[in-house]
């Protein structure tokens, strides 16, 4: 392959380098351009001080070809100084034996290689290509070295590099952490000599079977880390060849708690539905049980054993109706009436409260300790159920230290960004923590605390529904919750409430508690429930009133319809073919101005329209007789 085939070799097409020409005749210059130009980009100067001058300013060439003898400063001396600015291939023409100069530049220019004067072309161009190989070569080389010394300083896995008989030869920073020393100290060692003997076999038979299989992937539980919490390592092993296997461990520790928090948030929610309908269908039994024991009442006389016998039933019926309420706020079902609250003012008025309630330990004091912020902002919640859930915390945290210790309730401003807690959406939020210094919680017990009826107390002592009341609540109240724990060390519950807008107005309780007295009136009583109805009616009778029952809502509105007497309709939620919600729409299409009272054993009332009031079952004859008298004006 000649001069004037435009073709040099190892050259890829339309890649063209810099190669810069220095000699002082011009007239070899101009030859070797012409020998070059069609395959490279050319640079030529007379002078080595300008070529210098060049380089200084940035000219990247590929190769550099020299003349040795030039007035002012040899070939040999130009390469030398222009290795402080260039990394290209330096070549040397030569036009006498000059031994010592080219030993020269090979020592101090790094010459590549040297040709004589008069060239042979092919052979000149030949070199000179190969020289812009080699160039290219290196500069790949360099780019490959700097990106992987680039992954193992930066890359925040475990990334390692071992020979055939197991000895470290490339290692990064996070890799020698793991083991406890520097990646210097740890190049020729073998990793199972760093371990337990327990784990040196374990890693010796996985990577083992990488070499077999060529790849292999594991996840495996690590050491706890600095908390104490478990870690997780997912470990993949790529063989390489020759004996040398590449390990890449990377910490999923954080995803497998993601997605442990993320099944558990299902689970809650899954529990939750199933506790609502079980609520609703309690509540149904003890508004009759309830109900019938007051009508009864009524009619026993003054029999002192018959009537104490009604009363424990009584009583026992309402500590069912208590359990359902638990219930309704795990399941986030309950009617809340949340209004603007200081959660600081909120926490310093309820001190005399939790000294009365906690009370003081068997085996030791207890010290209750406030850390409130400056000044957190306000958030929307029903203050009672939260001073109720406050409680429930407090009391649990004494419970977690049987010979005492200290209680803190912490308030804080806590900013939340995306993805930083799963079940909440970023913004601004309000955290209040409670915290002891207890027995704490193993992982196993952790993860099943804001199940219902799930508790580690004595039989008696605990219904394992405090915790869920509490996770109910918050998330009613659009919040969270967050639970740390580690065992011998404490517990720590925080809760997170939005932040109220600025512009956020107290609300006012509905109603004021005193029964309004009416004239008796026709009422429409609906219920699928027979027994329920009953009792419904039984009350709204004792009050004097002309009752009509209907069993579902077709009947109720044949009954509408004929029967323009009926003064109120009160009506049953959860209804089968029609609900509380529909038959309400429907009957004020026949009676526009129809007052309704719509009764529900739980607050599944989305689809309600405005202006229609509940009454939450079980309820009291008195508490029917108020919203009555207030319906009926």
């Amino acid at each position: 392959m000649g001069p004037g085939t435009g073709l040099v070799p190892g050259l890829a097409a339309g890649d063209r380098a810099t190669v810069l020409l220095v000699d002082d005749e011009a007239e070899i210059l101009t030859a070797l351009t012409d020998l070059l130009e069609e395959g490279f980009e050319v640079v030529a100067t007379t002078r080595p001080e300008e070529a210098l001058a060049l380089l200084a300013g940035g000219l990247r060439p590929a190769v550099i070809l020299s003349d040795q003898r030039m007035p002012g400063l040899t070939g040999d001396a130009f390469l030398e100084r222009a290795r402080a600015h260039s990394d290209a291939e330096a070549l040397l023409l030569t036009g006498y034996a000059e031994l010592d100069a080219v030993v020269g530049a090979l020592n101090r220019g790094r010459i590549a290689g040297y040709a004589a004067k008069p060239w042979e072309p092919a052979a000149l161009l030949a070199m000179v290509g190969a020289a812009r190989d080699r160039h290219d070569l290196r500069r790949a080389l360099e780019a490959e070295r700097a990106l992987l010394q680039g992954l193992l300083e930066n890359l925040p896995d475990q990334l390692s590099f071992k020979d055939a008989q197991g000895r470290f030869i490339r290692l990064n920073a996070a890799k020698a952490a793991a083991l406890g020393l520097e990646p210097g100290a740890c190049l020729g060692r073998r990793e199972e000599d760093l371990l337990s003997p327990e784990a040196a076999a374990g890693l010796a038979k996985a990577e083992r079977d990488a070499l077999a299989a060529g790849t292999a992937s594991a996840l495996a539980e690590a050491p706890p880390g600095p908390d104490g919490q478990p870690r997780w390592l997912h470990t993949s092993r790529v063989a390489l060849g020759a004996g040398v296997l590449v390990t890449i461990a990377r910490d999923v520790t954080e995803a497998r708690r993601l997605e442990t928090r993320l099944r558990q948030a299902d689970k809650m929610q899954a529990l939750g539905t199933m506790a609502g309908g079980v609520a609703h269908d309690f509540n149904n039994l003890l508004t009759a049980i309830l109900g019938s024991l007051h009508l009864a009442g009524k009619r026993v006389g003054d029999e002192p054993g018959l009537r104490r016998l009604m009363h424990n039933a009584t009583l026992a019926a309402e500590r069912g109706s208590a359990l359902t309420r638990r219930l309704l706020s795990f399941s986030r079902q309950n009617e809340l009436a949340p209004r603007r609250v200081s959660v600081n003012r909120l926490i310093l008025g309820m001190g005399d409260l939790l000294a009365r309630t906690l009370g003081t330990p068997p085996g030791g004091a207890l010290e209750l300790r406030r850390d409130l912020a400056a000044d957190p902002g306000a958030v929307r919640v029903d203050p009672d159920q939260f001073e109720l859930a406050l409680i429930n915390l407090c009391i649990n945290a004494r419970d977690a230290m049987p010979e005492g210790g200290t209680i803190t309730l912490a308030t804080a401003d806590a900013p939340i960004g995306p993805d930083e807690i799963p079940e909440l959406p970023a913004g601004a939020y309000v955290r209040v923590s409670v915290a002891d210094t207890g027995t704490g919680m193993p992982p196993e017990v952790l993860t099943r605390v804001l199940e219902p009826f799930f508790t580690t107390k004595e039989v008696g002592k605990g219904t394992g529904l405090g915790l869920p009341m509490v996770y109910g609540l918050v998330r009613q109240s659009g919040g969270g919750l967050a639970i740390d724990s580690v065992p011998g060390k404490g517990t720590r519950v925080s809760l997170y409430l939005p932040a109220a807008a600025a512009g956020d107005e107290e609300s006012v309780p509905p109603g004021d508690g005193t029964a309004r007295a009416c004239a008796p009136a026709r009422i429409l009583v609906v219920d699928d429930d027979a027994t329920v109805r009953s009792v419904t009616a039984g009350f709204l009778s004792d009050l004097g009133h002309e009752i009509l029952e209907a069993a579902d809502g077709e009947a109720a509105l044949r009954l509408l319809e004929g029967d323009e007497g009926v003064r109120l309709m009160v009506a049953d939620f959860a209804m089968p073919r029609m609900n509380g919600a529909e038959l309400s729409e429907r009957a004020r299409a026949i009676r526009p101005g129809l007052p309704i009272l719509l009764v529900t054993g739980y607050a599944e009332l989305g689809a309600l329209s405005p202006g229609i009031p509940v009454l939450q079952k079980p309820y009291r004859q008195g508490e029917l007789a108020e919203r009555v008298g207030l319906l009926l004006g």
